[in-house]
């Protein structure tokens, strides 16, 4: 498979994942984390499909699009651990998280995901959905939409 037809592929799965767990929460209180800014897009796309949710952003820098930039009193920016203990700490209760933290690099990229799910889990509402590009610990690992590959994106509840 050619990169550009593996990009495809993620981003559509990421966009079903992202619009599958949205119609999972509809009933379920709490606010929403794109944890992993980017370019935005995917922040965008929460924005339109939660329109009536909080949006909580973490990343170590802002670089994303000028029409994707979080307001700043949702922005939290510097590493990962801190963030989320400053979100926990907030009281914030996330009905939704997409976890898209990661320095390019598989078993780096594991580890910190292992590393920072007790914290993730410290931000979530009970029942609470996380869509993940990266293995997560710690929580009931779920069936996402059938458009999906196994292991493509990984979906899990708190």
């Amino acid at each position: 498979m050619s990169r550009l037809d593996s990009m495809m592929r993620r981003l559509a799965a990421q966009r079903d994942g992202l619009n599958w767990a949205a119609e999972q929460i509809a009933d379920l209180p709490g606010d929403i984390a794109d944890l992993g800014l980017g370019n935005g897009r995917t922040y965008d796309h929460l924005r339109e499909i939660l329109p009536d949710r909080r949006i909580w952003v973490i990343d170590r820098v802002l670089q994303c699009h000028p029409s994707c930039t979080p307001p700043e009193a949702d922005f939290l920016q510097g590493e990962a651990e801190p963030m989320l203990r400053k979100l926990a700490q907030s009281g914030a209760r996330l009905a939704l998280a997409h976890y898209d933290f990661g320095f390019g690099i598989k078993e780096k990229d594991v580890a910190e995901a292992a590393r920072l799910s007790p914290l993730i889990a410290a931000t979530m509402q009970p029942g609470g959905l996380i869509i993940s590009g990266q293995p997560l610990v710690g929580f009931e690992q779920l069936k996402g939409p059938d458009t999906i590959a196994p292991d493509r994106y990984m979906f899990y509840r708190a």
